[in-house]
This record gives C-alpha cells, sequence and structure tokens, in this order.
C-alpha cells in the first residue's frame, strides 16, 4: 500500500488529537486550547489536490487540553476526552462546518486526565460501549448515551503490577493507549512502565471488565505508547515512540513490536494464547523494520531514556500544576497567544 500527500493543515496551537469520521468524509483535529476543527473531505478527488482551505471551528471554549478523539462505530456521536478528568459526548451534525451544538452527555468519574478512547461493539452490540483510560490506572466501561459508568476495572491492581510498577512512587502508572479487537471483546491496554500488555475481557452482555491475561515483552525495555491492530491478519502492532530524545544520536525513537495470535477463532480469553514475535518473525522482517525505525539496532540505554521522557512529556503536559494566584496571573498575561497579538 502507498500513500501520498495530497492535502496540509496548519493549525495556530499545538494538535493534540484526531480523529476520521467512519464515512470518511470529515477530518477532526483538537488543539492544545481545547478547540475541535474539522476538514470537510466530501469534495476531494483521489486525483486532484485538495486546495488548502481553513479548517472550520466545530467545538470550542473547552478550556482544557483535548487528549483524545473517538467517533461512536454508528458515526453519530464524537467523543472526546480532556486532562480535567472529563469525557464529552456531542451529537456529530449534519453539517460540522457549522459547528456542533447538542451535547448528548459527560461521562465523569475518572480521578485524573483521560488519556485514550476507544469502543468495543460486536455484531451483538452494534452501536457499541466507551472504554477509556486514564492517569488513574483505571480502563472505565460507559454507556455514551446516558452517561452512566458501567464498570471500572483497576488496572495496575487487578494485574498483579502495582509493586513492580509503583518502586516507592506515590502516583499511579497512567494508562497511555487503549486498542479494541475489532467485532471482538478483547481490549490491549498499554500501561506507563509496563514492558508489554494487558489485555481486557468486556462482557457487553454483563458490563463487565476483567483482567485476561498480562503479556510480557522480554529483551529490552519496551514500553508501548500505541498498538493498532490488524484483524485479517490477527496481529497487534505495538510502538513505543518519543519524537525527542536529547542526549543522545537518536533525536527520536521508533520501536515496533509484534503480538500474533487475535484470530477470531481463538479468542476466548480462557485459551488465547499470544505470542510475542521475534523481529524476523514479523510481515516485512528486518527490511520493514528498517523503514519504520531508521535501525533495526536500539541500544538498551536509548530504550531507557525513550521510557523516561515519555513519562517526563506525558506529566508535563497533562498533569495540572498547581499555582499561585499571583503566579497565575503572571502566566495569563504572559501567554504566546497574546504576545503575537500585540
Amino acid at each position: 500500500m502507498k500513500f501520498s500527500n495530497f492535502s496540509n493543515r496548519s493549525s495556530e496551537k499545538r494538535v493534540t488529537a484526531v480523529a476520521l469520521s467512519n464515512d470518511g468524509l470529515h477530518v477532526c483535529f483538537a488543539d492544545k486550547f481545547g478547540v475541535v476543527w474539522v476538514v470537510d473531505l466530501d469534495s476531494v478527488d483521489s486525483n486532484q489536490a485538495l486546495v488548502n482551505k481553513k479548517a472550520a471551528q466545530m467545538l470550542a471554549h473547552y478550556c482544557s487540553i483535548i487528549t483524545s478523539l473517538e467517533f461512536s462505530p454508528d458515526g453519530r456521536f464524537i467523543v472526546s476526552a480532556d486532562r480535567d478528568f472529563k469525557i464529552r459526548v456531542t451529537v456529530f451534525p449534519k453539517k460540522p462546518l457549522d459547528g456542533a451544538h447538542e451535547i448528548q452527555s459527560f461521562c465523569l468519574g475518572h480521578t485524573e486526565f483521560v488519556s485514550c478512547l476507544a469502543f468495543v461493539s460486536t455484531s451483538e452490540y452494534p452501536q457499541g460501549f466507551l472504554v477509556s483510560g486514564s492517569g488513574d490506572s483505571t480502563v472505565r466501561l460507559w454507556n455514551i448515551s446516558s452517561g452512566s459508568l458501567l464498570d471500572t476495572c483497576e488496572v495496575e491492581m487487578k494485574a498483579g503490577l502495582l509493586e513492580s510498577n509503583r518502586r516507592g512512587e506515590d502516583c499511579n502508572s497512567a494508562i497511555t493507549d487503549l486498542c479494541t479487537i475489532p467485532d471482538c471483546t478483547m481490549i490491549a491496554v498499554a500501561i506507563q512502565s509496563l514492558q508489554g500488555i494487558v489485555l481486557l475481557s468486556c462482557d457487553l452482555s454483563a458490563r463487565t471488565l476483567s483482567i485476561a491475561k498480562v503479556v510480557s515483552i522480554m529483551g529490552e525495555t519496551f514500553i508501548p505508547t500505541s498498538s493498532r491492530a490488524s484483524f485479517s491478519a490477527g496481529l497487534l502492532w505495538m510502538v513505543s515512540g518519543v519524537s525527542n530524545l536529547r542526549g543522545f544520536d537518536h533525536h527520536s525513537l521508533a520501536r515496533v513490536r509484534v503480538i500474533s495470535g487475535f484470530n477470531k477463532s481463538n479468542l476466548d480469553p480462557q485459551e488465547f494464547e499470544p505470542i510475542v514475535l521475534e523481529d524476523n518473525e514479523i510481515p516485512g522482517g528486518y527490511k520493514l523494520l528498517e523503514k519504520l525505525q531508521g535501525s533495526v539496532v536500539v541500544e538498551e540505554k536509548v530504550f531507557l531514556a525513550a521510557a523516561e521522557a515519555v513519562k517526563t512529556a506525558m506529566s508535563n503536559l497533562l498533569v495540572k500544576k498547581q499555582y499561585s494566584v499571583e503566579k497565575r496571573e503572571f502566566r495569563k498575561r504572559t501567554r504566546n497567544d497574546r504576545k503575537t497579538k500585540q
């Protein structure tokens, strides 16, 4: 498969989340100031470059960093999460360029920033249920129509990771990524400081979450920051990455690992046996890894530095700092966006 760039959109603020509508007609992205923008792709011709029109403001006045955007399986709603512990479910309008003004519900219950969102759906439950991960080390299951909390899974504690991950620290290990398997009730969970993933099982009829397995990745300090499933091939692709790595020849890091076994016939949590593939066993082998990573071999000290850099970056961006009244007013007066207007 070959990808080509047919259009660019610039944002005055840092982009923090992106989502593509289910029909492929709209791209939504959020910036650091809590504004959600929308780009119309309806008139795109695959053989003709898209005119670089400015994105339209769809949701504004959020007043918080948006961390994740997801469309519901039926495309009726767009769900946004933020660092102020909130999840907002908004009706996706027929004319999104005119703005989205109808809020369906708020999903409230997390006690730290909400870092990631995903939907679990099957043919029996096509509307799906929302799952969210947070800095409070929990994954929660929601009914988005009402905003009601259905279940909470304290992943770090129930997976037996608390003592090994905490090491005397007072804070929880944040959930950094969620990946649901298409037409399946399995959820892959990445946790800060965990060398591997936790697999959750979601019982949609009982509306519950439970730990299915902990899959450890041995031999290197690989802590996933993102994952996606290739259901047709039965593979879970994971990336450990950081874009700014100081003090090393590597200015950035991208390390790819793959877990096999995600076939529809063997996804019973009691019988499921995932296998972490070696580099030469993944589709494309060393040639693909060199293309994706820049190098096949990554030094262990680079892994350790990258893991610490990800942890620091997440803390700096998402954990709210406490300021005195004087310091807060000073920061308001010296904001970068105000400097450009003066």
